[in-house]
This record gives structure tokens, sequence and C-alpha cells, in this order.
């Protein structure tokens, strides 16, 4: 008689354990494999068998192909969804590392769809992270990781960036029209930082570098209050080394 004292079985249901098997079973061929093979490696009844397959083939999670089965499109994603998390996870830990060891706030933000996208930050309660007072969407020609993220894009795509997001002074450092941002911009190499001062936020300094892999435009930045002026250009400096190493490992990757 089990006492109350006794953690409680948790509840199962048995159809999606068994689905999940014959998930696990088709993933292990390559080729597919068909319905009765399927059975005998689950040790499943072959009605239950057939029926789960209907099932996750009207879902997507299986294509049946030539009397076999093979996993579907719903599957794939499950698969993709997860490699997407672990290069998060990835990318989140090399930004806190490097926000301990050079000790100011750290972003990594893509330029994807035609709209900047902040992807993560790093930052302390010592070193607190620029506040997003205005979308940053919106106000890319203002801040270091928007202008960074504008000039790695070719002609046509800034124009259309500009278009929909036109130029605008948010703070009276704010580069002024749309000619002055495009000689910003146009003057940039490779790997070069690009400072902003107080253009998005007052009493803020802040450098974005480039990083390009592929036809992903991409961005990892620094923030210091401006009073501290004179630690951005020697954190900068240890960020370019920081980045170079890691991407010599091939650990990093920026299509999430």
């Amino acid at each position: 008689m089990a006492t109350a004292t006794q953690t409680a079985a948790p509840t199962l249901i048995g159809s999606v354990q068994r689905a999940l098997r014959l998930l696990e079973a088709v993933a292990s061929h390559a080729d597919g494999a068909p319905a009765k093979q399927l059975a005998r490696e689950t040790g499943l009844p072959l009605p239950t068998t057939y029926h789960l397959l209907r099932t996750l083939t009207h879902e997507g999670y299986l294509l049946r192909d030539k009397g076999v089965f093979v996993l579907g499109d719903a599957a794939v994603r499950l698969a993709g969804g997860g490699d997407v998390q672990n290069r998060r996870i990835k990318i989140e830990d090399s930004l806190a590392r490097w926000r301990d060891e050079i000790g100011v706030p750290i972003y990594f933000a893509l330029y994807r769809e035609g709209e900047v996208e902040l992807v993560a930050i790093a930052d302390t309660a010592s070193n607190p992270a620029v506040d997003e007072w205005a979308d940053f969407r919106e106000t890319a020609h203002a801040h270091a990781i928007g202008q960074c993220l504008l000039s790695q894009l070719d002609p046509e795509s800034r124009q259309d960036h500009l278009d929909r997001h036109p130029v605008e002074a948010i703070t009276p450092y704010t580069v002024r029209n749309h000619r002055a941002l495009s000689q910003r911009l146009g003057g940039l190499g490779r790997m070069e930082p690009l400072v902003e001062r107080q253009e998005y936020a007052l009493g803020t300094i802040c450098a974005a570098i480039p990083i390009t892999a592929g036809s992903t435009a991409a961005t990892v930045a620094i923030s210091v209050p401006l009073h501290q002026e004179e630690r951005l250009l020697p954190a900068v400096e240890r960020l370019r080394t920081e980045i170079g190493r890691l991407f010599n490992s091939l650990a990093f990757s920026i299509s999430i």
C-alpha cells in the first residue's frame, strides 16, 4: 500500500509515447521503412502502428513515399528548432564571457527580413545596457548597431530601409539627414568599428563591429557612459580580438 510520503508516479499518455517511438524508429532509417518493419522494431501491434502512422502523416511529421515512411517537414522543423536554440545559447554564452572579461555591456544583432533584430544582450547591474527608449527597428540610423548593419547592406536594400524608416533626429546629436548618414556608412572598412556618440541615448557612447557571414549582416556592439569614453576604444580592440578567436575556432554561427 502506498504511503502519503511516496512520490506519485507521473501521468503518462500512452498514445504519445507510442507515436514518439515510431518517430524515433523512422528517423533511424535514412531511406525510410515500411509500416510492418516499424511495428516490429517498436513492438507495437500492426493496427496501432497503421493508425499512428496515418495520424503522423496527416500532421506532417511523416511522409509516405513508395510504401515507406520518412520524416516530414514538421519533424524537420522541430529538429531545426533545436539547432537554432543551441546556436543561440552559444552566442549568449560568448556575450556573457566577453561582458565579464571586458567589463562592458555586449550586444548582438542581425539584419533580417528588412529589419534590425536585437538578438541578445549581456549586461550587469553595475554596467547596464542602453535602455531601448525608441524602437531599435525604427531608429537604425541613430544607433551604432543599426548604422553598422546598414553599412553592410547593398545600396538598394539600404535605400529600401531608409524609405520605410526615414532619418530623423531623436537627440541633438543624431545624424541630421540621409546624405550625412550615407557619407558615414560609405567610409567604413572591413571589421572597422562604427562609433556613435549620444546619437541614440544622451550620456552614452556606443561602438559596433560589423560581422558578415554569407548574406547575413550582423554586428557585435558595446556601450559605455559618456564620462567613461576613454574605456571605449580599448574595449573595442579586446572585443575584436575575441571575435576573431571565436570565428577561427569555427564555434560561432549567426544563422539563427
